[in-house]
């Protein structure tokens, strides 16, 4: 991931999640994705089956702080984003987040909150999961 032509975040095989937090998300939310993202069983093992995690596999996460993921697209032509934090709560629970998923033993990078970021992905597999927490 790049901020004005400058690397701010790069990992190696592992997952890219984009973060939205969302008015009302607070921390059993936050701590039940992250738990969520480390233990997804959704890496091969030796016989082709997903069934190893993040951690199983000794991955590490990029995790991109992004407000138009919560984004309601469901009705009209443009998306509302009213239900999307306010950006000042939002910085301080994508850092909590962040947080709680270092905190389970993954290495984490990130980019720079509301900073204009380019992200390069090399998709090995044909896995993309959208994730809500309950």
């Amino acid at each position: 991931m790049t901020v004005d032509g400058a690397v701010v975040g790069a990992i190696g095989p592992g997952l890219l999640a984009l973060v939205g937090a969302e008015v009302g998300d607070g921390d059993r939310a936050r701590d039940w994705m992250a738990e969520k993202l480390v233990n997804l069983r959704i890496f091969e093992d030796d016989a082709g089956k997903m069934n190893r995690s993040l951690l199983d596999v000794g991955g590490s996460i990029l995790l991109v702080s992004n407000f138009t993921v919560a984004g309601d697209a469901q009705k009209g032509r443009r998306p509302s984003f009213t239900n999307a934090m306010a950006p000042e709560e939002a910085e301080a629970s994508f850092g909590s987040f962040v947080e709680s998923v270092r905190a389970l033993g993954v290495p984490v990078e990130t980019g720079r909150f509301r900073a204009q970021m380019n992200v390069a992905l090399v998709n090995d597999g044909p896995v993309t999961i959208v994730l809500q927490s309950p």
